[in-house]
């Protein structure tokens, strides 16, 4: 018993803490658990189609077409379709983070990995569309061009300093995950 409340000690200091707080205020118990249920199936709704989309991203793309469009020697063209493949994207981050993961293990250039994921968390098409509708078209142009060259540079950043062995390590990690 001790054992499988130390292997769930999340859970069970979960318990405990709706316990304590039914014992203050019963209410604030409910909307405790109304809010944990609406979690619990958004994820539901949210997790299967994401690994769909990751089961058949491994299955059909093959290894070799990552590394030749977004691999090493991709140059601009990765970048390029790192940036279409997150601005053309619909979800949260947590989705995105998966792919990268694959995109690490099928070979790509870690810089377009993270572009790919910055570009996902601010710059999809249906936020810029959003912003473009409520503010108009000059403020979002200036966010998400400025945005835009920062990422740029921040992931190529990446690739001067972050260093060769630090590389192997992100790509090992990778690909010992299954």
């Amino acid at each position: 018993m001790v054992k499988l409340l130390k292997q769930n000690k999340f859970l069970t200091l979960g318990i405990v803490l709706l316990i304590i707080l039914s014992i203050i205020d019963i209410r604030l118990t409910y909307t405790a658990l109304e809010n944990t249920v609406f979690q619990i199936t958004t994820m539901l709704l949210i997790i299967p189609p994401i690994f769909i989309i990751i089961g058949l991203f491994d299955v059909w793309v093959p290894r070799e077409t990552i590394i030749e469009h977004m691999g090493e020697e991709s140059k601009a063209k990765g970048m390029v379709l790192a940036f279409f493949l997150g601005a053309f994207s619909a979800g949260p981050t947590l989705v995105a983070f998966p792919i990268a993961h694959l995109m690490l293990k099928k070979g790509a250039k870690y810089s377009n990995v993270i572009f790919f994921l910055m570009v996902w968390s601010s710059l999809k098409l249906p936020i810029i569309f959003f912003q473009i509708t409520a503010i108009g078209y000059y403020l979002p142009a200036i966010i998400n061009i400025t945005m835009l060259i920062v990422f740029i540079i921040s992931s190529l950043l990446t690739d001067i300093f972050f260093t060769k062995k630090d590389k192997e390590l992100y790509y090992e990690k990778a690909n010992k995950s299954e």
